[in-house]
């Protein structure tokens, strides 16, 4: 273990501060709702979400040092700690609940209502932050040399780089604000097609891109192998699976298909066949490679909650020092106990006590499985999705067992999974942060009043945010495909109903299987087999985009580009809810000027490709180019 005696922060901890303060929270809760609402939207179109901790902390920065004239990195931390849990408590919610509307759709149980899925974000994100607390001493502090916690230290470094702040800050609200004209002008005015489309005379596969900001952004930020590993599944998917399919099938019907493939292939095109077949054979891939990761992870997994739960018995907060004040074990007890007996007892929830029981057991394993993970490979590769894959199964079995099984069953198992996988985001995620307040010196009690003040407020948006977008587009549609959601409802409903076309299930497994020997990671592969092709290819040109800007050699080029992004993704998002907004009004006629325009479809694919061009230059201009305008101009000074 590591004498962390000697370390230092950037705050001492004898000289207090301004730090959680009225002008902190209110920025801090605004970009909550912000990053949490475009992370949702994000995940339900492309099932992945990024981090919102160094755009947060950008935007804190700037509001903190620019606008209110205030030189105070604290307070700028406690902006970034809330306005990051929103992405988080988003990312954990839209795995899992949009399996309730669908659900709702084919008839077989009630809608949820918001108060419902308001209250199911709430305890599983409170639940993550008091899970993290007796965490914190054992892994933020004890092992600070050790745990790099990546993103922390990253928010960190941006908050001590305050002359900078401006210069960043810029990038973002650049990024925002041109996504949200390309975003008016696609599905707003319509002027031109959300997709280009090409196909070859005689063969039935297809190709094409989607131009949407966001979509590119995700690519980007994931860089080009993953990108590309998701593109190469969606080659699979469009230019291999399906011509196989249509053109052995031409004249059968194949279940879950209820006409001809052939009948279903000119009626609905390549599209169609990817609806019936491709979706269930991309979610064999998808679970198959969730177990495979948490599989890989398991004795990384058991020794990490070995070595914290020794942590914990083995460190007591030393010191009487500000930044060893954390929120009291007895409030955390005590807070945990209440949760948990509101998750068996408040009639909104559907789960038992048996439920109540699986979801701290659970939870608390994952929660410290997570802190951990998140400190040594960071949040990007921390497998949430696994973990919420095998705490369905194993739960909707033994509520199955135990004879809680139909409608009542799957829709328990389905909100104990929700709070489980959102307990893991929400404690990776104040891991991290807790990480940035431990280097900069910040008071983890009031960083934790902070987490909490987050989950709190992106907990009542998340529920409006997803009844929104599901009344507009429905999930499950093209434009919203909520593909893990989906995953999950087909976990539960093969336990529960035992009606998967599992030959179809399978051969995305064994897919799955193959990439794995082969050394191919397989969740983005397996995403990549999921997703329309129209969305890989368009992750695969942001995924180019910063090949090329990795090529400069600059940290601050790539940086800069992956701000840039982060704002795309913000303000497409935020655009697309309020597109979504003037739909519920009946006002979102009053722009749509597509049936002026009569384009053909040649003519839209050219609209299209000068669109996404100019989206590709912006990036190019915030990113690469921007970059070897400041090596010219630090050049010409030295």
């Amino acid at each position: 273990m590591q004498d962390n005696s000697n370390f230092k922060p950037y705050i001492a901890s004898n000289k207090v501060t301004a730090e959680f303060t009225v002008t902190s929270v209110i920025i801090g809760v605004i970009l909550a709702v912000v990053f949490g609402a475009a992370n949702a939207y994000l995940g339900l179109r492309v099932g992945l979400t990024v981090s919102a901790s160094i755009p947060a902390a950008v935007v804190s920065m700037t509001a903190i040092r620019v606008i209110l004239r205030k030189n105070s990195i604290l307070e700028s931390n406690i902006v970034q700690t809330l306005g990051s849990a929103g992405e988080s408590l988003a990312a954990g919610s839209i795995f899992t609940l949009p399996a309730l509307f669908l659900w709702a759709k084919e008839g077989k149980m009630t809608k949820p209502d918001i108060f419902e899925i308001m209250l199911i974000a709430l305890i599983g994100g409170l639940l993550g932050v008091f899970f993290m607390v007796p965490l914190r001493n054992a892994l933020i502090v004890r092992e600070h040399g050790i745990l790099p916690y990546p993103e922390g230290k990253a928010c960190a470094e941006v908050m001590l780089a305050g002359e900078k702040g401006g210069s960043n800050a810029s990038a973002v609200f650049a990024g925002m604000g041109l996504a949200s004209l390309f975003k008016f002008i696609i599905d707003g005015l319509k002027i031109v097609s959300s997709e280009i489309s090409f196909k070859l005379k005689g063969f039935t596969g297809e190709i094409g891109t989607q131009i949407y900001p966001a979509v590119m952004s995700v690519g980007y930020i994931c860089g080009p192998k993953i990108a590309s590993y998701m593109f190469c599944g969606g080659i699979l998917s469009w230019l291999v699976l399906i011509p196989i399919i249509t053109h052995f099938g031409e004249n059968i019907i194949i279940y879950p298909g209820e006409t001809t493939i052939g009948e279903m292939f000119i009626a609905g095109g390549a599209s169609a066949i990817w609806s019936s077949y491709i979706r269930y054979i991309g979610a064999g891939a998808l679970a198959a490679g969730g177990i495979i990761s948490l599989i890989k992870s398991m004795p990384l997994i058991i020794r990490t909650f070995r070595d914290t739960l020794k942590g914990i018995k083995g460190s007591k907060s030393t010191g009487s020092e500000r930044t060893n004040h954390n929120l009291s074990i007895k409030t955390v007890v005590i807070a945990i106990a209440i949760l948990t007996v509101a998750v068996w007892l408040v009639p909104a929830i559907p789960v038992t006590f048996l439920g109540a029981v699986i979801v701290v057991v659970f939870g608390f394993f994952f929660a410290t499985v997570s802190s951990r993970m998140v400190g040594l490979v960071g949040s990007s590769n921390n497998p949430v999705s696994g973990m919420a894959i095998a705490t369905l199964l194993i739960t909707t079995v033994i509520l199955k067992i135990t004879g809680n099984s139909g409608a009542d069953g799957m829709r328990s198992a389905i909100a104990i999974g929700s709070i489980i996988c959102i307990v893991a985001a929400i404690a990776g995620d104040t891991s991290q942060d807790l990480k940035t307040g431990y280097i900069l010196g910040a008071t983890p009690k009031k960083q934790q009043i902070g987490e909490i003040i987050g989950v709190c407020a992106s907990s009542i948006a998340i529920g409006g945010t997803l009844y929104l977008l599901d009344s507009v587009w429905g999930f499950g549609s093209d434009a919203l495909a909520a593909p893990q959601a989906t995953l999950m409802k087909m976990i539960v409903e093969g336990v529960v109903d035992n009606n998967l076309p599992w030959n179809l299930v399978l051969i995305g497994v064994f897919v799955a299987v193959v990439a794995e020997i082969a050394g191919i990671p397989v969740l983005p592969f397996a995403i990549g087999i999921y997703l329309p092709v129209h969305l890989t290819a368009c992750i695969m040109v942001g995924g180019i985009v910063r090949f090329i800007a990795d090529k400069q050699k600059s940290n601050d080029v790539t940086n800069r580009g992956i701000l840039f992004c982060s704002g795309m993704i913000a303000g497409e998002g935020l655009t697309g809810i309020l597109l979504a907004l003037l739909a519920v009004f009946g006002a979102d006629k009053i722009f749509d000027i597509s049936g002026y325009l009569n384009f053909s479809h040649t003519s839209s694919n050219i609209a299209g490709f000068a669109l996404f061009g100019l989206i590709i230059l912006s990036l190019l201009k915030f990113s690469v180019w921007n970059g070897k305008d400041e090596k010219k101009k630090n050049n010409k000074l030295s």
